[in-house]
């Protein structure tokens, strides 16, 4: 296990009283699936996405998704419509072969409820496809709160999601660490105002990232000690 603190200062700022979670790719090993359908869903209508490229779609709703596909295929390709297929495939591929969680997300939990430090997940994905997704590992249960990009204006990189978040458990943005696997989640985390740490997923963060960053982790696991460092636990 590594962690990287590159903030140390901004941990001084309070007790973490809550904590934020993405869903994709951070709680659940999906999203190298999104990766891959994103891209075998534009080759389905003729669009030649790369991996950079489907990468550049992590948590972007139809407000910033439709313009970055123009950017990328012309004003001819349609974010809904490659958003369906995408979703229709993939969902496929789920249900035969199922999600994993990712690692170390039952001992951060386990470890959460010790301490009596509230948990939220903070997801772009629709509330169906979250409710789903972690009912079938067995984690719905393990979160006071549901927070999904639909219930809000703005998505990621805008801070609505972690606001949103924060509200829901009765916390400031201050007194929560937020964990992302993407550089536009962690954007939209510190501009809410928590305490970001990114947990790499598909790629490591590049300098801009690194700037908003309190700390990297290498897994779930190695939360737990970031918030025993946090809290005074040592």
């Amino acid at each position: 296990m590594a962690i990287t603190v590159y903030k140390p200062e901004w941990g001084a700022m309070r007790p973490i009283r809550g904590v934020l979670f993405d869903m994709d790719g951070l709680v659940l090993d999906t999203e190298s699936l999104y990766t891959r359908f994103w891209r075998e869903a534009a080759q389905s209508f003729g669009y030649p996405m790369t991996v950079e490229q489907s990468l550049g779609m992590r948590s972007l709703g139809k407000k910033l998704g439709q313009p970055y596909l123009e950017s990328l295929f012309g004003p001819s390709i349609d974010y809904t419509t490659l958003r369906n297929r995408r979703i229709e495939l993939m969902e496929t591929y789920i249900a035969e072969h199922g999600i994993a969680p990712k690692p170390g997300i039952y001992e951060l939990l386990d470890y959460l409820d010790s301490q009596g430090i509230a948990a939220a997940i903070t997801s772009s994905s629709p509330m169906g496809s979250i409710q789903k997704h972690l009912s079938a590992v067995d984690l719905l249960h393990r979160f006071q709160k549901l927070c999904s990009g639909h219930q809000i204006p703005n998505g990621k990189p805008a801070p609505d999601i972690y606001l949103l978040g924060a509200k829901e458990l009765g916390l400031a943005p201050e007194d929560c660490l937020a964990l992302e696997d993407s550089p536009t989640g962690i954007l939209s985390a510190h501009r809410a105002g928590c305490l970001s740490v990114m947990i790499p997923d598909l790629d490591q963060p590049d300098e801009a990232t690194e700037a908003l960053l309190y700390a990297k982790a290498d897994s779930l696991a190695d939360i737990i000690d970031i918030l025993n460092a946090q809290n005074g636990h040592l």
